[in-house]
């Protein structure tokens, strides 16, 4: 009978956190069955078992955190005598140049060139104590806060943070982020909200939000603008052909960003519903991995905490994401009169290698357009 390993939940998964085994050893499994509660770095997911059996050996303790691949259980027909684990292999060391040379990938030794990282100060955690590439990586931490004894408290991060960070320092060391700000004038947009949900309340539909309003905007426009709606790869870009918009939603565990699929086909109404049950469903924990991953483009909202401006950091392998900051009354000279108007401002991050300045620039004009003029957004 097989054994049970670590499953890869999500795209960007490395290694999982055993929450709670919901079956012991001696319990009898069938497939479907759920056998634990798996942390991953975007949620917590339930493992099914996909063999008739029973659980004879549990090999991971629960809040032990284990890597893609690693055996954590066993199932067996009950006799006990399941077959052992397989065991990882072990590559043999490499020759060293020479005999105080630390053992590492050539990969590993070319990023620890570039940072200027000594490998002898660098435990290994590859096969053999050998120096890997997330090794060097992780190397040029910053050194620890000196404070008193008993002055703090340790908060380890979760999964979702841990993976966050790393992907993000990534984004930022390879993606060379360039960052464009259009003002937009949406008091018409805000008085069209409010036409359109005394409509769809009247209706017994749910309401709009500004945000679900933007995103509609925001996918007709990446559907105009497909030199936008890319992904840098290496010697090439990916054009996406479908406009599946993510939105970033801060849950206790830290960030995660559920994907609106087709976002461009559905009418604003439709994606206020599945926003606002996505964005639940996250906060409790709750999203499958398939609905937070093939994202094209992301929007990261902070204007219900009354920010008026930022710069978000890009969510890769994306190339762009839409920071939205909060609607604000300033006064606009229209026609020879001063006037009070609602503003928000929109800050567009993109990657260089595959979105230049004047691409991003016609994105955000052709948007602001869209949000200016809300009537186009849902025709």
């Amino acid at each position: 009978m097989p054994e049970i390993t670590m499953p890869r939940l999500s795209d960007t998964m490395e290694e999982g956190v055993i929450v709670a085994w919901r079956k012991q050893a001696g319990d009898k499994v069938s497939p479907g069955e759920v056998l634990a509660e798996i942390e991953t770095d975007k949620a917590i997911m339930e493992l099914e078992a996909y063999d008739e059996g029973v659980l004879e050996r549990v090999l991971a303790k629960e809040g032990e955190k284990v890597a893609i691949g690693t055996p954590i259980a066993v199932v067996g027909d009950g006799s006990g005598k399941a077959s052992e684990p397989t065991p990882a292999p072990i590559a043999a060391a490499a020759p060293a140049a020479a005999p105080d040379r630390p053992k590492a990938s050539p990969l590993a030794r070319k990023i620890a060139r570039e940072q200027g990282v000594d490998l002898a100060q660098v435990t290994g955690s590859g096969p053999g104590g050998r120096i890997i590439r997330r090794d060097v990586e992780s190397a040029p931490a910053p050194a620890p806060v000196q404070v008193a004894a008993g002055d703090y408290e340790e908060v380890p991060l979760t999964s979702i943070q841990r993976v966050a960070a790393k992907r993000l320092t990534e984004s930022k060391r390879d993606a060379p982020h360039f960052y464009l700000t259009a003002a937009v004038d949406v008091t018409e947009l805000l008085a069209f909200r409010g036409t359109v949900n005394d409509a769809v309340q009247s209706a017994g539909g749910a309401k709009v939000s500004v945000n679900d309003l933007l995103l509609r905007a925001v996918a007709i426009t990446l559907r105009a603008n497909p030199a936008v709606n890319v992904s840098f790869a290496g010697d090439k870009l990916l054009r996406h052909n479908g406009v599946h918009v993510g939105v970033a939603v801060a849950v206790p565990a830290g960030l995660v960003v559920p994907v609106i699929r087709d976002t461009d086909r559905k009418a604003v109404s439709e994606i206020a519903v599945e926003s606002r049950e996505k964005a639940e469903r996250a906060r409790d924990g709750k999203l499958r991995a398939d609905e937070m991953s093939g994202g094209t483009f992301t929007v990261s909202n902070l204007g219900m905490f009354g920010i008026e401006q930022f710069a978000a950091v890009i969510n890769p392998p994306e190339a762009a994401i839409l920071a939205v900051g909060a609607a604000t009354p300033e006064l606009r000279l229209i026609d020879g009169e001063v006037i009070e108007r609602k503003i928000l401002r929109l800050t567009l991050s993109a990657d260089h290698r595959a979105i230049d300045g004047a691409t991003g620039a016609v994105f955000l004009q052709q948007l602001t357009g869209l949000l200016e003029n809300p009537l186009r957004i849902v025709a």
